[in-house]
């Protein structure tokens, strides 16, 4: 959720590892070991929970988490509790980050230590306060001073035990002073509306009998005004500190006035005297970001470069190609890169053009993709983000299994517990495997047509570069389907949004064996047993060393690199997909029947007959590639009818009332359907499943369709007389053709700026490089050698283009900052003073001074 700002808006997102915790102070009993989680906070909102680790004190937690921020926040915090055989949760220690203080550890794997938790030091929230100082004329005729103190409101206070009832303490600091005076309560509120006045008196007349507070001894400038939040408590504890805060009167200035918003702070010596090294400490790595995003049209340089990457010869020399030449990590440049051409469809010529580029450099078939370059890491990138939703139909249902089973499954003889049998285990893990690999290779109607076009483009690369090695069309895509992609989602499915948290030991360990597998299963490697270390790895594959795994393995392949395009075929090798033997009949879309025609076989409907009857249905061999769907009369034979897959419209479902037949589905072309009845329902679902896969990127594909058929002058369906009417049932699209993200273009946009002004030297030492490139021909400088330059000339066009893009829209961020500072009003609802800008508050006021009687 984006802030809005005067035409600007303002992202904050943070993206948190939380590692492990050590150290953990035992438990008071006999029995030492905690059962510990671990929560994310903003301020004191719980936002994201880890998993319970139980009996440890030193628990590994493995999980991530992600979230936009979608308000304010001072602090970012982190509570470790533990739960108790009651079930009761108790606080061991917290970290806590300053949101200033976020940058310091920004993408850094950092040991914390744990902070003891009171409720003294637990405050967020805000309070609006009015002082005033005035003359009072006594009733004797003798002036003084009073100070009248207005406390309006609360904002954003914590909820202490699932309530709020609110009351503030206001107290006038000094030498030998005790006066405090009290607000009604306000029940059930963390905003309460208080509008409450308080009057102090500060200066006294010299008759006054105490010396103390005589005014030559008196110096305002040495009170302070303090404001404690409280809530109150029907707990024989007392009422709970909330939070406060302290105002020195010099504030008031000459002018006697001061009204203004503070941020609450922590009790002084609130927390508990525990020594911090006894509470242990936790590993986080945090990446906090804010994005400032201007209206687009201040992108359109930068993002005009960035989309014209796929077009510009060579690609080593396109912009976004140098991001990723200049980022320190690849991932860096590719998450937003991603984004952005997803966002704008342009993803697939931008990873192909990039992807032929790299084969092209590898010398070796057995090394292609396996290096984290841009591509692997953009591919990664879109995978993820592509193909959830693919993942979670996929392989969730077993992943939910097998973490709820907890079946024993190891089968290292060192590991295996005495209550285990060997044989038992192995028989277990051999299951699992079965059954992924199963769903797995079954599954490819249902990858997201964006991977199948990127696979599609691998393959053909990979291809042409290695012409001599057959296998390398589905290496080059197995390394990045099963290596980059299931494998990992099987071992950690909690970060591919499959499981909410991370799996337990045991189940870890068993998803770790079953990755093992089938990644090596996918990459159809000559000898198998050498790609495990250890030997019992190697006899258990034993049970897969079958040719049905390899040929299963090749037609998924296949399938997922099979491009949906219709003006790819010219330069694609057909690839059988599908073939069986099944009943079909045909009718033209004029609701009469068709006569065959020289290449096609037709079947006529009977003269005289009003409607189709089975005489009409005959049993045909169909055959399906990626090119085109084909019916034989019997298998081997020539082709009674081809048809081009551009023609297919859609492929939907027949209502059982057309022919009163089970399991029928409809081909429509665009001047016949064709209607096709299957064996059994799953074999329907399966035609149409994958014609409607090979089919979904055609241009005139049809937005709805008639789910029954033209009999006796009507459609069955909807009653209409016109056999050219059209559908009246949307098309079901049968599987997502693409996916839908809800990508905001000009933010990643923003984001690349971002990258590009960090690493704005290496951008001109990149230059300097293509200069020295250009200039000498002898032995390049080995500060240049990191850079990939192919055409130095081109590569520093683009590199000046970038420069400059980057110099404007820093131009812009800078007026931004400058105009922002300028309109600032420390004390503002928007900027309450807080610990750190009580100064800069006094600096501001630059017309006041210090106000003394």
């Amino acid at each position: 959720m984006a802030v809005e700002e005067e035409g600007l808006r303002v992202f904050q997102s943070v993206k948190i590892k939380i590692g492990e915790a050590k150290n953990i102070p035992p438990y008071p009993g006999p029995n030492k070991m905690r059962d510990c989680y671990c929560t994310v906070n903003l301020d004191q909102e719980e936002v994201f929970r880890t998993k319970i680790i139980e009996k440890s004190l030193c628990p590994f937690y493995g999980e991530d988490f992600y979230c936009e921020i979608p308000r304010s926040f001072r602090h970012l915090s982190f509570y470790i509790f533990d739960r108790d055989v009651f079930r009761r949760d108790s606080s061991i220690g917290k970290v806590a980050v300053k949101k200033e203080d976020l940058q310091k550890y920004h993408g850094k794997d950092t040991w914390f230590q744990l902070q003891p938790v009171s409720a003294d030091s637990e405050v967020q929230g805000k309070v609006h306060l009015e002082l005033r100082l005035s003359e009072v004329i006594t009733d004797s005729g003798i002036v003084c001073h009073k100070l009248a103190t207005r406390v309006l409101e609360c904002q954003g206070l914590p909820i202490v035990n699932g309530q709020c009832d609110p009351y503030a303490a206001v107290s006038l600091l000094g030498p030998s002073r005790s006066e405090a005076k009290k607000t009604k309560v306000k029940r059930k509120t963390n905003n309460p509306q208080f509008e409450e006045v308080f009057y102090f008196e500060v200066t006294r007349p010299l008759s006054y009998t105490k010396r103390q507070f005589d005014v030559e001894e008196e110096d305002v400038d040495k009170l302070a005004l303090r404001v404690d939040l409280w809530n109150a408590s029907n707990l024989k504890f007392g009422d709970e500190f909330l939070g406060g805060v302290r105002v020195p009167l010099r504030v008031l200035g000459q002018a006697g006035v001061h009204d203004a918003w503070y941020f609450l702070q922590p009790r002084e010596n609130g927390g508990k005297s525990v020594k911090v090294e006894e509470l242990g400490s936790l590993r986080l790595n945090i990446v906090y970001t804010e994005d400032h995003v201007f209206p687009s049209e201040h992108y359109t340089p930068l993002r005009d470069l960035l989309l014209h990457s796929a077009n510009v010869e060579p690609v080593s020399a396109s912009t976004a190609h140098i991001l990723g030449e200049v980022c320190r990590e690849k991932q860096e440049a590719a998450i937003p890169l991603v984004r952005l051409f997803l966002h704008y469809g342009k993803i697939v010529p931008f990873l192909s053009a990039i992807a032929h580029a790299e084969v092209n450099r590898t010398q070796d078939p057995n090394t292609i993709f396996r290096g984290n370059s841009l591509t692997s890491k953009c591919i990664d990138e879109t995978m993820k983000l592509a193909g959830m939703h693919y993942l979670q139909v996929t392989l969730k249902p077993i992943i939910d299994e097998i973490c709820t089973e907890h079946k024993p499954c190891e089968i290292d003889p060192v590991k295996l517990k005495e209550s285990e049998n060997l044989e038992t285990n192995r028989e277990n893990l051999r299951q699992y495997v079965d059954r992924i690999f199963n769903v797995i290779t079954t599954s490819g109607v249902r990858c997201p047509t964006v991977m199948c076009d990127i696979f599609f483009s691998l393959r053909e690369s990979a291809a042409t570069r290695f012409q001599v090695d057959q296998d390398v069309r589905y290496t080059a895509v197995s390394s990045f389907i099963f290596l980059r992609f299931f494998a990992p989602a099987i071992l950690s499915p909690n970060l591919f949004q499959l499981r909410p948290h991370h799996p337990d030991p045991s189940t870890s360990r068993t998803l770790t064996l079953i990755s093992k597998t089938i990644q090596t299963l996918g990459s159809l490697a000559k000898s198998k047993s050498a790609n495990f270390k250890e030997s019992y790895m190697a006899a258990f594959y034993d049970y897969f060393n079958e040719q049905k795994y390899a040929d299963a393995v090749k037609n998924f392949l296949d399938l997922i690199s099979s491009s949906a395009k219709w003006d790819q075929k010219s330069i694609e090798t057909p690839i059988m997909l599908k073939e069986g033997s099944v009943k079909l009949t045909i009718k033209r879309v004029d609701g009469k029947g068709s006569k065959g025609t020289k290449g096609r076989f037709m079947i006529k409907r009977a003269q005289g007959r009003n409607r189709f009857g089975m005489k009409n249905f005959k049993k045909r061999w169909f055959r399906l590639t990626n090119h085109e769907f084909t019916y034989h009369k019997t298998k081997g034979e020539g082709a009674l009818c081809s048809i081009p897959i551009e023609n297919i419209l859609a492929v939907e479902r027949l209502e059982e009332e057309s022919f009163k037949m089970k399991n029928m589905f409809q081909v429509i072309q665009p001047e016949r359907a064709l209607y096709i009845q299957a064996n059994n329902c799953v074999e329907a679902r399966d035609w149409i499943d994958i014609l409607t896969k090979v089919s979904q990127c055609n241009r005139k594909r049809l937005s709805t369709y008639h789910p029954s058929a033209y009999l006796n002058g009507h459609w069955l369906c909807c009653k209409l007389s016109a056999d050219t009417a059209p559908g009246c049932t949307p098309c079901t699209g049968g599987l997502p053709a693409n996916i839908q993200l809800d990508v905001d273009g000009d933010r990643e946009t923003e984001r690349i700026y971002s990258l590009f002004s960090t690493y704005m030297t290496k951008l001109v030492k990149m230059q300097e490089a293509c200069g020295s490139k250009s200039v000498y021909d002898g032995p390049e400088q080995e500060e240049y050698s990191s850079f990939v330059i192919d055409d130095p000339q081109e590569t520093y066009k683009t590199l000046k283009l970038i420069v400059s893009a980057v110099q404007t829209l820093e131009q812009q961020h800078t007026k931004y900052k400058r105009d922002k500072f300028k309109k600032t009003k420390i004390g503002s609802q928007e900027h309450p003073i807080g610990d750190k800008s009580f100064q800069c508050y006094i600096r501001q006021q630059s017309e006041s001074s210090n106000y003394s009687i």
